[in-house]
């Protein structure tokens, strides 16, 4: 081969890159074509130069196949159409362009009839884009296709996909697209997007179920990497029942989708909580003999989780142990969350307890989990006790762990406990975050601390932490609740001022507090304006503009209302719909609120037990008690079993009705649909019954009720007039007595008014002056009781003495009320003295009074004359109670004499009485207090066999023994107990154990403590 010929070149000033750069500006085209087919032309070309100046010759060797010469070329010309052999057209071959390389800086290049494997893909591109004959662009696209060391990629495929759909060319887009598959080049979207216009496919990416047959018609066969790639941008995109329907013409053409493939479409269903397409697609892929992964079998274990399927999920978990595929800290950590969230926090700790067994331990993120959660179910002992085992396994608390221990706090109402947490947060060099004080401020806002919160937000502004709309979300919705809309108008005005657009949600809030006050024309100004700001409204948006239009009076705004809610795309909730119906039926449009109920279908809503009721109701005011009954039949049938309120709705309806046969038999119906009468459910029946003049089974049915619940003031102003109407005083009198005992609060001024203005409207008048003097010895012992508890000592008596000097009988009740206050006040003599003018008015004592006469001798330091007038007592046959005891035995253990009140304990038991809980405190605490602890254990392990269950004082005051005693190690282990016992630690228990380990010097144990 010949050496090229030494022509000169440019001057140096400039550089070669940009006289090659220029050269081709001009158009320059290195077309060597090397034909095969003509004698004139069959050479080879071992090298060409170019030079500035075409008079310089320039040397080629070449080969005609026969002899080698040399050849001066007179002039090297650049032609139109880039063919050079003087100055001839030669004819053109589509395959001759492959011996040529273009370099990026414009000089072209054929190294000994190679291209330049050190091209890349933007090189490339530079070539291709230079050609300007599609035929010669194709045929270097295919050259560098076949290169072994040069790489096409999805840019330049792309960029021939374009170019030759321009042509029309589909057949070489098919060719090309084939390539992408042989060399498993990426295909975008951009691919497809080419090849869907080409094919006349419009609608992007999601009209690929319908592309395909126009692809497979046009040659465009996908393989299996190109299904699985096609499918993953479709979930990417988010349509995930396109997606599904890939998947399926893929496994019809008997490909096998991957693993990664399967995980994709499982998550993508799972978000959607269609439960059972995952479940489907793991039973597929086994039969394609693909077996799940850890990753795989966590995916389904959350999806089954969220939609609620928690014993469909722990299977998994069992199934992934019985296969072989050991679950890992992820699969653990969504089954534990999944658990929570069903409420199931104690299954979720023994999944957490198996993990800590394990090879698996807990990572930070399944601690979060574990205190995130048991700080929502309000669990703070646990988030606690997660909190230490935290710290043991090493994982550091930081910001987060420390936000989510003082919203755990905070939930449980402890803030002041949760800004204790704060201050040690910081000692260790965290500092809050805003996360951390808008859950303080949601903390305070909570116990309607509204000006700490007020305060804590301007601290937080001070520390450079600005308050984002969630913050404001908060005050907003807090002034609302309170009634201040003017306030929460004002933080939504001050949100925008500080440059934060509302969202959705702090409109809401807005919207909230005006609606509940009726604002409808500041309501309207926030609601025009969401939609003027871009947002969108939602269902709540809609909801309360409803109820501001409703509350108004313009019905017919809000229907209109709704109507645009639905052309603007947002779907009504049956919330909404029930809304409406409610207030058609109290502006008096039934026939509307029944049309409203029919176009619940056509919106594809399900009526909820709300609408039923909300129906029902309607009826029954307007008196159609068949049509109600019909409709309450007709609700299991459409799948809403009637609530207890239903049947309530129903009773009323009934017995206003005059039907109250009716109405009892669905008061025996309610138990057998596993639905529990309530007050309201027993006072309507009764209220049928005294209406029908039916007393005896009014009162035989509030006799049944007192074994469920107890009746309240309501109860007794339905009953009690006909109850006295029919002449049975006394039994209306023990009814009041029974009730005025046991609710104290409610017998207050208006309840007697109440009553008595029901009896006199119903009874006869000699019937109801009877009862109300019956009455009187009830009113007084109340009003006695109320004044010494209010200190009003005083009053009280001179009541008593007005009492008795007017001649009414005092029962023993009130003389027991008297007795107990001398006892408490250590004047015996005065208490004995009320005790011997009680028996001589023939009052007889009770065991209370006998008690209270022990108990004010033992207070006054008198214990013999106590205990020989408990003896007199047991040998007149008195039958004694704990409260007997308690005082005797705590006198006996206060004065060191532990024998006899040792042996009184066992004399105690001796006459039938078994000691509660309050008799062993007494004990424990007398022997402990001597420093005779073993005795007070032994008493304490008693209590519990005789299964006399333990209280807070009881651990208490064991706690207490062995801190005095030094015994730390058995005070913390009772201290433990509490919890073990299900109880919770107050304050003194605390004080004790923490004052004990201080003097101890435990301080390790002492910062445990003080941190709970």
């Amino acid at each position: 081969m010949g050496a090229p010929c030494g022509g000169t070149t440019l001057p140096p000033a400039l550089p070669q890159h940009l006289i090659s750069t220029f050269l081709f500006s001009l158009h320059l085209r290195m077309a060597v074509m090397i034909l095969s087919s003509s004698s004139l032309c069959c050479c080879s070309y071992s090298h060409i130069s170019l030079t500035s100046d075409s008079s310089k010759p320039c040397v080629s060797s070449y080969s005609n196949g026969s002899s080698v010469k040399s050849r001066m070329i007179v002039s090297f010309g650049i032609l139109r159409h880039g063919s050079v052999m003087n100055r001839k057209k030669v004819k053109k071959k589509h395959d001759s362009f492959c011996r040529f390389a273009m370099k990026s800086s414009g000089e072209g290049v054929l190294m000994h009839g190679k291209i330049n494997k050190d091209m890349s893909s933007q090189e490339i591109i530079g070539v291709l884009k230079s050609i300007h004959d599609l035929d010669q662009t194709f045929s270097f696209f295919r050259a560098v296709a076949n290169m072994p060391h040069v790489m096409h990629t999805t840019e330049t495929c792309n960029y021939m996909l374009e170019l030759l759909r321009v042509h029309g060319r589909m057949e070489d887009m098919v060719l090309v697209f084939d390539m992408m598959q042989k060399q498993i080049i990426y295909r975008n979207l951009d691919t497809y997007f080419i090849i869907f216009r080409s094919l006349s496919v419009r609608g992007g990416i999601r009209q690929a179920p319908f592309a395909l047959e126009r692809m497979r018609s046009s040659g465009f066969n996908l393989n299996a990497y190109s299904y699985n790639g096609l499918i993953h941008l479709l979930l990417q995109a988010g349509f995930c029942r396109e997606a599904l329907v890939i998947y399926k013409r893929m496994v019809s053409e008997g490909l096998k989708p991957s693993l990664k493939t399967y995980s994709a479409l499982m998550v993508a269903s799972g978000k959607r909580r269609d439960t059972e397409t995952v479940m489907g697609l793991l039973e597929e892929m086994e039969n394609l003999g693909l077996r799940p992964n850890v990753y795989t079998f966590t995916i389904c274990i959350r999806v089954l989780g969220r939609a609620g399927k928690i014993n469909e999920a722990y299977n998994i978990l069992k199934r992934m142990d019985e296969e072989g595929c050991a679950p890992d800290v992820v699969t653990y950590t969504v089954l534990i969350d999944a658990l929570c969230n069903a409420g199931k926090i104690d299954v979720a700790k023994k999944v957490f307890k198996k993990m800590r067994c394990g090879s698996h331990k807990p990572d930070r993120v399944t601690y979060i989990t574990m205190l995130d959660k048991f700080s929502d179910h309000g669990d703070l002992d646990s988030v606690r006790e997660f909190w230490s085992l935290m710290e043991a396994d090493g994982h550091k608390a930081d910001v987060v762990t420390f936000t989510i221990f003082i919203d755990a706090l905070c939930k449980v109402g402890k803030i002041n406990e949760a800004f204790v947490v704060v201050d040690e947060m910081k000692k260790t060099g965290i500092s809050p975050n805003l996360h951390t004080y808008n859950t303080l401020i949601c903390g305070l806002l909570r116990l309607r601390r509204l000006d700490e919160a007020l305060e804590l937000c301007d601290n937080m502004e001070l520390c450079g932490i600005q308050p984002n709309a969630f913050t404001y979300i908060l005050f907003i919705d807090c002034y609302g609740k309170l009634g201040e809309s003017d306030k929460a108008i004002e933080a939504f005005e001050k949100m925008k001022a500080h440059g934060i657009a509302p969202t959705v949600v702090a409109c809401n809030a807005s919207l909230y507090s005006l609606a509940e006050v009726g604002r409808l024309r500041e309501a309207k100004i926030i609601f025009d304006g969401i939609k003027q700001s871009g947002l969108v409204p939602d269902s709540i948006t809609y909801n309360m503009m409803m109820k501001c239009y409703s509350n108004a009076g313009k019905i017919d705004k809000a229907i209109q209302l709704l109507t645009e809610m639905i052309d603007n795309g947002c779907h009504p909730d049956v919330i909404v719909i029930n809304s409406l119906i409610d207030t058609l039926y109290k502006a008096d449009r039934s026939n509307e609120a029944w049309e409203m109920f029919s176009k619940m279908k056509e919106l594809k809503l399900v009526p909820t037990i709300v609408t039923y009721n909300t129906l029902l109701a309607g009826l029954g005011k307007e008196g159609r008690v068949q049509e109600g009954y019909k409709l309450f039949e007709s609700m299991a049938a459409y799948g809403c079993p009637p609530n207890t309120i239903t049947f309530n709705t129903l009773l009323d309806c009934l017995c206003k009705n005059d039907d109250v046969d009716l109405a009892l038999k669905m008061l025996y119906e309610m138990t057998e649909m596993d639905c529990l009468p309530d007050l309201f459910t027993y006072n309507t029946v009764i209220y049928g019954l005294v209406k029908d003049n039916r007393i005896t089974e009014a009162f035989w049915l509030f006799h049944q009720m007192k074994k469920m619940i107890y009746p309240d003031s309501v109860t007794l102003y339905t009953l009690l007039p006909g109850v006295v109407k029919a002449g049975s005083l006394e039994n209306a009198f023990k009814v009041v007595k029974d009730f005025v005992q046991k609710n104290r609060n409610a017998a207050n001024r208006s309840f007697w008014e109440d009553l008595m203005a029901g009896i006199l409207k119903e009874a006869e008048l000699n019937h109801a002056i009877s009862f109300a003097e019956k009455l009187v010895s009830v009113a007084i012992y109340h009003l006695i009781d109320g004044l010494l508890d209010i200190h009003l000592k005083e009053l009280a008596w001179g009541t008593y003495e007005e009492m008795k000097n007017a001649g009414y009988a005092t029962d023993v009740a009130t003389y027991n009320l008297l007795l107990d206050d001398l006892g408490k006040s250590g004047k015996v003599n005065e208490l004995f003295e009320l005790y011997n003018e009680m028996l001589r008015r023939g009052c007889k004592p009770d065991t209370i009074t006998h008690n209270i006469l022990i108990s004010g001798l033992v207070k006054s330091n008198k214990l013999d004359k106590a205990i020989d007038l408990y003896y007199d007592l047991i040998s007149g046959g008195f039958s004694p109670t704990p409260c007997t005891y308690g005082p005797l035995i705590d006198g006996l253990l206060k004065l060191k004499k532990l024998d006899e009140a040792k042996d009184l304990f066992e004399e105690m038991i001796e006459y039938g009485c078994k000691p509660n809980c309050a008799i062993y405190n007494i004990l424990i605490n007398g022997f402990g207090k001597t420093g005779d602890v073993e005795t007070a254990r032994e008493l304490f392990d008693r209590m519990v066999d005789e299964g006399v269950r333990p209280d807070l004082k009881s651990y208490s005051i064991l706690v207490d023994c062995f801190c005095l005693l030094g015994r730390i190690d058995d005070a913390v282990y009772y201290f433990e107990e509490i919890k073990a016992a299900g109880l919770d630690p107050d304050l003194i228990c605390y004080n004790i154990i923490i004052n004990g380990l201080g003097k101890a010097g435990k301080s390790r144990k002492l910062w445990f403590f003080l941190t709970r």
